[in-house]
C-alpha cells in the first residue's frame, strides 16, 4: 500500500489521466473510500490525494455532492472559444501551449495594451549596477522613505490619506492579510468575516489556527446587528471585511452602512482588517474604514491588480500604536517585501505608470461589462431565471444559477465545454450554505474570447443540466 508520503505520486498519476483524457472534464470521481480501495492506498492517503488535486485546480467538489474533474479538453461545440490563447500573466516568458486550451474564467489577471512597455521603462532603470546593488539588499518591514511616500499616494482614497510612518510592506496582499491577522489574533481566536468571502482568507486562517465566524450580509454587505450577535456568542478579536467591490459579490458598502458598522466595531472593542485590493477600480467609493476607525483598522492593499501578478507588493496602513506588533508579525512570518519590489514600485508610482494603468483598467472593466450586460439582457428576454450580480466597475460577477442547476454540476458542465469557473461554495465560510452560483472572472481572456465564453455559459444555463 502507498504510504502517507506517497499521496503526491498518486495525485500525479490522476493528473496524467486527466491530461490524457482518460478522465474527462465533468466526470465524477469515486468516493474517497472507493478510490482508496481501487488504488490500494489508505483512506487517509486518498483524502490527501483529493486535497492535492483540488489545490492544483484539477478537480472541484463539495461534501454531499461528489468530486468532479475540472480540467478538460474543450467540448467540440466550444471550439470557437479556444482559437485564441489566454494571455500569460505579465513577466512570464512565452512557452508552447496546447492548440485548444480551456478558457479560464477562474483566474482574474487584468492586462491592458501597452502594459509591458510602460513597466519595462522603470525596470530598465534598475539595471544600473549601483541602483541594482541597493535594490537587492534586504529590506525592513517599513521599506524605505521613498517607498512609504509612494505607497501613501496609492493607498489614499475617499479623502483619506495615511501618514508615511503608518505604512509597512509585505511581499503581496495575501502575506499582508496573514501578517495583519497574525498580529491581531492569537491562535484559537475568532475572526468575523462576511459569510461569502475571499477564499484564501480561509486558508490563511487555517494556517494561523484562527476560527472564522460567518457574518450575515445583505445588498450593502456585512450586517452590523449580525456582527454584534456573533460577538455576544463569543468575543471576536478582529473582523475581516471587503467594503469596496467585494470579491466575489461586487458589493460596495454605502457610507451610511460604513458608519453604522464602524460604530458597532467601536462598541465591541475589536479590530478590523480592511481589504482594499480591488478598490482601486471604484474611483468614487466612500472613505475607507481606516478613515472612520483610525485607531482600530489595518488597511491592506497590493499592486498586483494594478500592475501584474508576478510583480507585486503588499502594503499595510496601520494605527501607530500597532506598528511594532505588525512589524514583528511580518518578520516572524517571513512576509516582508523584497527591496527590488520596493525600488520598482517607487519608480512605477513616480513615473505615472500606476496611475496610467489604473485608468486603463477602469476603462477595460467597463468594456467587459458591456459584454455582461448584453448576455444578461438576452437571458432576461428569454425568461431565464437566475441573476448575474455585479458592478460595472468590477472585474468579476456572481452568477446565481436557476434551478435545477447546482453549483458543482454547473462547474463540471462548463469544464466539459472548455470553460473554467469557480463554484460559489468555494467562497462560503463555516456552516454557511452559499447560493448555487459561480464566480466569473472577467479580466484575463481577450474580450472576444470572453464574449464567446459567456454566450456558451448562457446557453448552458438555458438548457439546464442533463439527466
Amino acid at each position: 500500500m502507498a504510504g502517507r508520503s506517497d499521496y503526491r505520486r498518486v495525485a500525479d498519476e490522476v493528473a496524467r489521466e486527466i491530461e490524457s483524457g482518460a478522465l474527462r472534464g465533468g466526470e465524477r470521481l469515486p468516493t474517497q473510500r472507493a478510490f482508496a480501495r481501487r488504488r490500494g492506498i489508505a483512506n487517509s492517503t486518498a483524502i490527501r490525494v483529493y486535497g492535492e488535486l483540488t489545490r492544483r485546480g484539477l478537480v472541484v467538489g463539495e461534501v454531499g455532492r461528489g468530486t468532479f474533474v475540472r480540467a478538460a479538453a474543450p467540448h467540440p461545440g466550444g471550439a470557437a472559444l479556444t482559437e485564441r490563447v489566454e494571455p500569460e500573466p505579465e513577466g512570464r516568458a512565452e512557452s508552447p501551449v496546447d492548440a485548444n486550451p480551456p478558457v479560464n474564467l477562474e483566474l482574474n489577471y487584468p492586462v491592458v495594451e501597452g502594459q509591458s512597455a510602460l513597466m519595462a521603462s522603470a525596470l530598465a532603470q534598475l539595471s544600473r549596477p549601483d541602483v541594482l546593488l541597493e535594490a537587492t539588499r534586504a529590506a525592513a518591514p517599513d521599506g524605505t522613505p521613498e517607498a512609504r511616500e509612494a505607497a501613501v499616494s496609492v493607498l489614499a482614497r475617499g479623502g483619506w490619506r495615511p501618514e508615511p510612518g503608518q505604512v509597512l510592506f509585505a511581499g503581496n496582499s495575501r502575506q499582508a492579510i496573514a501578517a495583519a491577522l497574525s498580529s491581531l489574533v492569537r491562535p484559537g481566536g475568532r475572526v468575523g468575516v462576511e459569510e461569502v468571502t475571499y477564499p484564501l482568507v480561509r486558508a490563511i486562517a487555517e494556517q494561523l489556527g484562527l476560527r472564522l465566524v460567518p457574518i450575515a450580509m445583505d445588498e450593502q454587505g456585512m450586517l452590523p446587528d449580525a456582527l454584534a450577535d456573533a460577538h455576544r456568542g463569543a468575543p471576536l478579536a478582529a473582523v475581516y471585511v471587503q467594503p469596496t467591490l467585494h470579491n466575489p459579490l461586487s458589493i460596495t458598502m454605502g457610507e451610511a452602512r460604513r458608519l453604522e458598522l464602524a460604530a458597532t466595531v467601536r462598541d465591541l472593542g475589536c479590530h478590523v482588517v480592511e481589504d482594499g485590493t480591488w478598490g482601486f477600480l471604484a474611483e468614487d467609493a466612500p472613505a475607507p474604514f481606516a478613515a472612520l476607525l483610525p485607531e482600530r483598522v489595518i488597511l491592506v492593499d497590493s499592486l498586483s491588480k494594478r500592475l501584474a501578478p508576478g510583480l507585486t507588493l503588499g502594503m499595510l496602513a496601520a494605527p501607530p500604536a500597532h506598528l511594532d506588533a505588525l512589524a514583528r508579525s511580518l518578520r516572524s512570518g517571513a512576509w516582508t517585501a523584497g527591496a527590488f519590489g520596493l525600488a520598482a514600485a517607487v519608480r512605477w508610482v513616480g513615473d505615472g505608470t500606476v496611475e496610467t494603468l489604473v485608468a486603463a483598467k477602469r476603462a477595460d472593466a467597463g468594456v467587459r461589462h458591456e459584454i455582461v450586460r448584453a448576455v444578461r439582457g438576452r437571458l432576461a428576454a428569454a425568461g431565464v431565471k437566475g441573476r448575474i450580480r455585479t458592478d460595472p466597475r468590477s472585474y468579476y460577477c456572481w452568477w446565481e444559477l436557476p434551478p435545477p442547476w447546482r453549483a458543482e454540476t454547473f462547474v463540471a458542465a462548463a469544464a466539459a465545454r472548455g470553460i473554467a469557473v469557480t463554484p460559489g461554495p468555494a467562497f462560503a465560510v463555516g456552516g454557511h450554505r452559499a447560493a448555487d452560483a459561480v464566480r466569473i472572472g472577467l479580466a484575463s481572456p481577450p474580450t472576444d474570447v470572453l464574449a464567446a465564453a459567456l454566450d456558451t455559459l448562457a446557453a448552458l444555463v438555458t438548457e439546464g443540466p442533463r439527466p
